[in-house]
């Protein structure tokens, strides 16, 4: 018999069966594995890939999609360099990515109507994590799914760098001239 009153994941408010769970929670240890001391741009993205490949953080060096992408933008080199290398150049660097929704999208959240309702709920709890404990100079929307969202981030107490007047769009295609923008922003 299977247990259909899952309690919703603190990390995406969807329904967290215990693989959901350990998967957030393994996550959460590849991140804080490579948490600045003192983070200078936090890249505050929508939704974590569904992919390990595409996440930032997951050990085994693929680095592909979003994670390289990201790393691009930023101007981290990745040839000739273990993940670790890469990912410990990135920390140094002041860079910080996380996420409204710590967990992929599951099968409830699938039309934008759902899944704007789902960031709109998880963003006051994000901003207070973001004044109370992560506490950046700045920073940097990285998915376009966020631009709704934009005016409620000037709670989060700190800059907010923008891509003319909305998000970078590092987090799907190619980077194109958002990675541009970014590199030049994330500098200051």
């Amino acid at each position: 018999m299977t247990n259909t009153n899952l309690l919703p994941c603190d990390g995406c408010g969807q329904p967290a069966s215990p693989d959901h769970l350990t998967k957030r929670f393994e996550r959460l240890e590849w991140t804080t594995r490579y948490r600045p001391i003192h983070i200078g741009t936090l890249l505050l993205g929508a939704v974590a890939p569904a992919s390990d490949a595409e996440f930032l953080y997951a050990p085994g060096g693929e680095l592909a999609g979003e994670a390289g992408r990201i790393l691009d933008a930023a101007g981290v080199a990745r040839t000739g360099k273990t993940a670790d290398a890469v990912l410990a150049e990135f920390q140094r660097g002041g860079y910080l990515l996380i996420y409204v929704l710590d967990c992929p999208v599951e099968a409830g959240l699938t039309d934008s109507t759902a899944l704007q309702g789902a960031l709109a709920r998880r963003l006051p709890a994000v901003l207070a994590r973001i004044r109370r404990s992560l506490k950046p100079k700045r920073i940097v929307p990285i998915s376009g799914l966020l631009e709704p969202l934009l005016p409620k981030l000037a709670g989060a107490g700190c800059e907010i760098a923008l891509d003319g007047s909305k998000p970078f769009a590092l987090d799907g295609g190619p980077e194109g001239s958002a990675g541009a923008a970014f590199s030049r922003v994330s500098k200051v």
